[in-house]
């Protein structure tokens, strides 16, 4: 598993509407500003996380983005899974993005990768966006 910008940028915009949530909607260019992501990345991210149904958004002036369910029932594992895929160090071992790759024959190694992919699935699904705020 190697995270990308996609992932870091949508978990820190969610940390930070996590910490927001009393605010109600936050306005991009205060999310931008305060954990320093390009506006236009952003857009297109948010309109990934809005999508899947992560995020609202309203418009005018009393409008912006806000988390479209509770901090505490959004893994951090699902944020990562929509941004960049498997959580699993080879898609051989991959549950939601499985395919055969050279490692596939060698039994040992794929015993020791699948050990890792679960330690690894287990801790981040376990994560919700409320424990780290």
């Amino acid at each position: 598993m190697k995270l990308t910008t996609k992932s870091e940028y949508s978990i820190l915009a969610l940390i930070y509407m996590t910490r927001s949530e009393e605010k109600g909607f936050v306005k991009i260019e205060e999310i931008c500003s305060e954990c320093d992501i390009p506006k236009k990345y952003l857009e297109l991210l948010f309109s990934i996380l809005r999508q899947n149904h992560y995020i609202k958004t309203k418009r005018g002036a009393s409008g912006g983005y806000k988390l479209a369910k509770p901090a505490s029932r959004i893994s951090i594992a699902e944020i990562i899974r929509l941004m960049d895929g498997a959580l699993a160090p080879t898609e051989s071992v991959s549950k939601y993005f499985f395919s055969s790759t050279p490692l596939s024959s060698e039994k040992k190694l794929i015993k020791i990768f699948k050990e890792v992919r679960d330690y690894i699935a287990n801790r981040l699904e376990a994560l919700k966006l409320s424990d780290v705020v």
